[in-house]
């Protein structure tokens, strides 16, 4: 028994990531009440018991999912908070990095998973998704007040930030990679929108 136990764990050893990559793109394509354990399995061409052996439930890997995709998002926009520039070349440091990991290819199963399959996720995790969120979100109130210092927004509050992530997220529905525009652009022309021009220009 010890035996045929072992034997799947050893042949998929590090697969945990696969896993979570492929439960993405399902969840992204089909939702996540229409996936079946089979078809991330069947994804990744393992049998469909194996992902047991890494996660526990479904519902563990929407978890892992949802998470990947804060994390990563997080990561990259607080590289870009951090980055010691200007307030307005570091909120525009910020579209960039949010919209490249909302829209581009690594990052967008996670995004559209954060997005739009949390609702699923049991109130424990929810809970601790809001946490996580709400440490996100600290750093573009943080942006805006600093450019608000620099007199280069009006308003700070809580509901232009409301406002602004809601714009950003938004951009999934619309959002093509062959389309006209790069994500760089879009951030770049987002960031003109928002702000008021420079003295002198």
């Amino acid at each position: 028994m010890a035996a045929s136990r072992s034997k799947p764990a050893a042949e998929e050893p590090n697969r945990r990531a696969d896993i979570v990559r492929a439960a993405g793109r399902l969840f992204h394509e089909k939702g996540y009440s229409a996936t079946t354990i089979r078809d991330i399995a069947g994804a990744v061409g393992m049998r469909s018991g194996s992902p047991f052996y890494h996660f526990k439930t479904k519902q563990d890997m929407l978890r892992a999912v949802v998470l990947e995709g804060l994390t990563a998002i997080s990561t990259a926009v607080a590289e870009a908070a951090h980055s010691g520039k200007s307030p307005r070349a570091t909120f525009e440091a910020m579209l960039r990095a949010h919209l490249g990991q909302l829209l581009g290819i690594e990052g967008r199963d996670f995004a559209a998973t954060l997005l739009h399959e949390t609702r699923h996720l049991d109130p424990a995790v929810l809970a601790e998704l809001v946490t996580l969120k709400d440490r996100y979100e600290s750093m573009w109130q943080k942006a805006l007040k600093d450019l608000k210092r620099a007199g280069l927004i009006a308003d700070d509050s809580q509901v232009a930030r409301l406002f602004l992530l809601g714009a950003l997220n938004w951009t999934v529905q619309w959002y093509r990679p062959d389309g006209s525009r790069t994500i760089a652009q879009i951030a770049r022309q987002l960031a003109d929108l928002v702000l008021d021009k420079p003295r002198g220009k």
